[in-house]
């Protein structure tokens, strides 16, 4: 019986698989790569605030985990081939994906501009497809299967009010995923996407701890929001061989609230 259960959990280790975090600077990417070097990947950190990656790759090293930092701009194609071929120079091909790199705009739509609208779809949609295809592409080159997870986010199946640009960037990324899925799975490349509802970071903790948060916590059926810690799991189904044959799934990690009532 113990041999079964270490069988299993060994399918969501990563020892000798190189994983690509974006926005790895703070919030979840920052997570995210804690998540995956404790599970024995080598962590490369993209961001385009490169100090705060030294500071996570330091830490990580400190740990004993092996970690690189990267600095990306997902939204400009050039930087994005350029992450890709400095990580090639180092003979390191990311073969786990994970495009956390995000941003949103909170106004009224009659107060919102064309560059909150560019802004916000040029890194959560724009990026994502630039760093699926480039990834993609190093990794048919290589002839090495992998996994890219999108984080995309419960607004991408349902709306709220102010993030209109948000909503339907989410929107987009869960269809594209979708997209990517079918055209990679034929090069043994598995494309998933996260949908978390909402989680406490360093960029909403004062909110939600406000008025209007309690009034937010009230609708989510399980009463509570999320920790970073519970994307953990999720994350590590995806990115790894336990999670061998899934494809093109969309993971809502939300409390429940995309099914509460109407």
């Amino acid at each position: 019986m113990t041999a079964a259960v270490d069988s299993i959990v060994d399918r969501f280790k990563l020892a000798g698989h190189v994983a690509l975090i974006t926005g790895a600077s703070s919030g979840l990417g920052r997570h995210f790569a804690q998540t995956l070097a404790e599970a024995g990947a080598t962590v490369v950190v993209a961001a385009r605030r490169v100090d705060r990656l030294d500071e996570l790759v330091a830490q990580l090293r400190s740990q004993g985990r092996e970690a690189i930092a990267l600095a990306m701009d997902v939204s400009d194609a050039a930087s994005v081939k350029a992450g890709f071929d400095a990580l090639a120079a180092k003979g390191l091909t990311a073969d786990v994906i994970v495009h956390s790199a995000g941003v949103a705009v909170s106004r009224p739509l009659l107060d919102q501009t064309e560059a909150d609208w560019d802004g916000v779809l040029d890194t959560n949609l724009k990026g994502a497809w630039l760093v699926a295809q480039e990834g993609a592409r190093r990794l048919v080159a290589a002839g090495l299967s992998g996994s890219i997870v999108q984080i995309a986010s419960i607004t991408g199946e349902r709306v709220a009010g102010g993030v209109a640009p948000y909503c339907a960037s989410k929107a987009g990324l869960i269809h594209l995923t979708k997209a990517l899925a079918l055209e990679l799975a034929r090069h043994h490349i598995r494309v998933n996407a996260l949908a978390p509802g909402y989680i406490a970071t360093e960029l909403n903790r004062d909110f939600l701890a406000s008025s209007a948060g309690e009034k937010l916590r009230a609708r989510i059926p399980q009463r509570s929001f999320g920790r970073a810690e519970d994307l953990d799991g999720p994350l590590l189904l995806l990115a790894s061989e336990a999670g061998a044959f899934i494809t093109g799934g969309v993971l809502a990690v939300d409390g429940g609230h995309l099914v509460s009532s109407l």
